[in-house]
């Protein structure tokens, strides 16, 4: 079975790459169209470019640290490394194409998943009454 090429509304990755920000915020959702309208972080911006410049040039670009969670994953920041930060720490992302049109708070969760460990002595009222050596 063939490998399916990546679309995002209707238009292939290459597509993408060459749109300007106007353009990709018209085929977008509203959400992101109105928050590329509002205007984005410029700083953000500003080093995803030279992050580009940088994948051009043969260089392996650095990690961009930004707090900066509502910032909509653009098609120029596929294959680019985002420190994003969650509260705590910045988590590291990969941006792939399937992430278009998310936003980056989305792909750095701030909760991490309780695990409960198992029972064992003086984890209930019960088992402290029982000794170590069975």
């Amino acid at each position: 079975m063939a490998k399916r090429e990546f679309t995002f509304r209707g238009k292939t990755l290459p597509e993408l790459l060459e749109m300007e920000l106007k353009q990709f915020s018209e085929i977008a959702g509203s959400r992101i169209r109105r928050s590329i309208s509002r205007g984005l972080n410029e700083k953000v911006l500003k080093r995803v470019q030279r992050a580009n410049e940088e994948k051009r040039a043969g260089k392996e670009p650095r990690i961009i640290r930004t707090q900066s969670r509502d910032f909509p994953v653009l098609p120029s920041m596929i294959g680019l490394k985002f420190g994003v930060h969650n509260g705590k720490e910045f988590q590291i992302v990969q941006i792939t194409e399937k992430m278009l049109g998310h936003y980056l708070g989305e792909l750095a969760l701030t909760r991490k998943r309780l695990m409960h460990g198992k029972a064992g002595i003086g984890a209930t009222k019960s088992s402290t009454a029982i000794t170590a050596r069975g």
